[in-house]
């Protein structure tokens, strides 16, 4: 398990000729699955385009470098779309501020804890009422750019040491095979457990989409052809029908 602190700036080694490929910049999240799907990389001679790994082709993280089998496991950003459109939603997690799905802010993060070898986003350490606290990813329902959403009880969920966090579940992979990793996640895909969660649930408001169209009436007890298209309309359209459910 590592701190996303602990894997920035560590030097990307190749393994099959020993040289240093750069360094890593960033961790580009994917908010459906709640990981780390690539590292951006730092290198002086790649100022025009943007350089990545995909956590896949990762071999290693220690506490000196991240190792991958060779320079063919760096891709140029431009031309994976998926990846580019990943890095533009810019989630950051960190200084993200905590809500529940009713709206009562809970604090903010300081840090989060990633699976070194799947990628999967374990535990997320936030501050709260003046201390520090760690809170499984189990409970998040959303990774927004500005917030995240968790559910009611996240709270008292809420544990004093990383590890008193349980191991996560494993998950079925709802992802591209460009994106498919050789071991499962850790923890159940978001968008799986927000429409377990919301289900059922009666809308208060009207709900639209980015455009102004209509996408949710009001009094329309949701189905999952809903929850998806507020999923699919993005994290703002979505916070606001976790907003305005009972």
């Amino acid at each position: 398990m590592k701190k996303s602190a602990e894997m920035k700036t560590l030097p990307i080694i190749s393994i099959n000729d020993g040289s240093e490929i750069g360094r890593v910049k960033s961790l580009v999240i994917n908010p459906e699955k709640g990981s780390v799907d690539f590292l951006t990389i730092e290198h002086e001679d790649w100022q025009v385009s943007v350089k990545a790994i995909p956590f896949k082709k990762v071999v290693g993280i220690g506490e000196y470098a991240v190792t991958v089998e060779n320079e063919n496991a760096v891709i140029d950003l431009n031309e994976i779309p998926i990846a580019n459109q990943l890095v533009n939603k810019k989630i950051k997690i960190n200084d993200t501020r905590v809500m529940t799905r009713k709206g009562q802010m809970i604090g903010s993060i300081q840090e989060y804890y990633v699976d070194d070898e799947t990628g999967a986003i374990v535990s997320l350490e936030l501050h709260a009422k003046d201390n520090t606290y760690f809170l499984g990813t189990e409970h998040v329902l959303t990774f927004g750019k500005d917030i995240i959403i968790v559910n009611e009880d996240a709270a008292e969920n809420f544990k004093g040491a990383f590890d008193q966090i349980e191991s996560p579940l494993p998950v079925d992979e709802e992802v591209e095979v460009t994106h498919t990793h050789t071991q499962p996640y850790g923890l159940h895909t978001i968008k799986s457990k927000q429409t377990e969660l919301l289900t059922g649930k009666r809308v208060t408001e009207d709900i639209y989409n980015l455009e102004g169209d209509l996408l949710i009436a009001k009094g329309s007890s949701l189905t999952e052809s809903d929850i998806k298209a507020a999923q699919d309309a993005g994290p703002s359209v979505f916070v606001d029908l976790t907003m305005n459910i009972k």
